[in-house]
């Protein structure tokens, strides 16, 4: 039986549109090599990320999302360093001038370091990201120790704080993580990711290992630590019931490509792009009376090979309005005009030939269940 939990309203965007950037994503690619044939001598490349640009302005919570493979955590540990990017720029400012901005992708290990406080991630599996030979103590203090940022009584201190902060109960921080559940084990994440004060927190499938009944504390978590410290979130998810009660904007991905990117509520109402229109019929809905107006959209065929990706629009094998210019034509990340009956600009962008033309479904009635 599923639950439907208490979640906190969504934030509308408009008192962060005119919030300076915080993070550009600038023509992003992030291909690996794969080797084949007699010694590995056939090299072909996986297109994991291809040429994605986005920003992220400070204060808000941009959500990522497509299905499996689509490359959205790639772009994450892009911007972490994880992976040091084929090409493109990531452009951090450090502040509103524009002569304080500096391209992440282009620093080496020495010059990421004071970065990698100011931007943290939360990972997904909190099992697998906690050392289980490590202490709570050992793991939230090591970014603390490493940087030379506390020590001695004042550590132990800011450890305490940090748990107490994400409802934890400070005698803890001697337990190793086989101690706590899953959704304890993720606020020790939280903390472990706090703990440099960060201004940029990416969250890469937060909850989606953790059961149903506890994915709304941990979200009602991360809006108030929000709240409270003027975070800035990238929330990497595929599971879109989700991500409208998080973000204040969403960019949607299909095989490595930025497909369309809207605020919240235009995308879930009035999306421009045909996979996200299938991503939406998807969504559960909570009033019985609108669960059989519409059917779900089953898309054919297999998500693209991103080694090997069609010509064109690499969604057009699936995509039931495609035409013949979508099989040649490359159709780029475009602005699409706010309202159907406006030819004012918005900050909606879709990647499709048609997008004015069509008449797209999204969610019925605007209506998302809490996760």
């Amino acid at each position: 039986m599923s639950q439907v939990m208490s979640v906190s309203e969504p934030t509308a965007a408009s008192h962060r549109d005119d919030a300076p950037v915080l993070l550009e994503v600038r023509d992003l690619r992030m291909h690996f090599a794969r080797h084949s044939g007699f010694l590995g001598r056939d090299v072909s490349y996986v297109k994991a990320v291809d040429d994605v640009s986005f920003y992220i302005r400070r204060g808000e919570t941009l959500g990522l999302v497509g299905e499996s493979g689509c490359g959205k955590t790639t772009v994450g540990r892009c911007i972490m360093r994880v992976y040091q990017p084929t090409a493109g720029e990531i452009i951090y400012h450090e502040a509103a001038h524009e002569a304080q901005a500096v391209d992440l992708a282009k620093l080496d290990r020495a010059g990421l370091r004071p970065y990698r406080q100011q931007i943290r991630m939360i990972f997904q599996d909190p099992y697998a990201s906690l050392n289980p030979r490590m202490t709570v103590f050992e793991i939230v203090s090591e970014v603390l120790r490493v940087n030379h940022l506390a020590s001695g009584s004042a550590l132990e201190d800011r450890v305490a704080q940090l748990l107490r902060r994400v409802g934890l109960r400070p005698e803890y921080m001697r337990r190793y993580p086989h101690a706590f559940s899953g959704g304890e084990r993720q606020r020790i994440g939280i903390a472990r990711a706090l703990a440099t004060n960060p201004r940029l927190i990416v969250a890469d499938e937060a909850i989606s290992a953790l059961d149903v009944s506890i994915r709304a504390q941990i979200l009602n978590l991360l809006k108030d630590l929000q709240d409270e410290f003027g975070l800035t979130y990238l929330f990497i998810a595929h599971d879109l019931s989700v991500i409208r009660h998080v973000c204040d904007r969403v960019n949607v991905m299909y095989v490595g490509k930025l497909v369309e990117s809207a605020e919240a509520n235009e995308l879930y109402t009035r999306p421009k792009h045909p996979y996200t229109e299938a991503l939406m019929s998807a969504v559960p809905i909570q009033n019985p009376r609108h669960r059989s107006r519409e059917r779900r959209i089953r898309l054919e065929g297999e998500v693209a090979d991103p080694s090997n990706p069609p010509t064109g629009c690499y969604f057009h094998p699936r995509c039931r309005y495609a035409k013949e210019i979508c099989q040649y034509d490359p159709p780029p990340l475009r602005q699409i005009a706010s309202r159907e009956d406006s030819d004012a600009a918005s900050e909606h962008f879709a990647a499709c030939h048609f997008a004015e033309e069509l008449t797209l479904r999204g969610v019925i009635g605007g209506e998302t269940p809490a996760p």
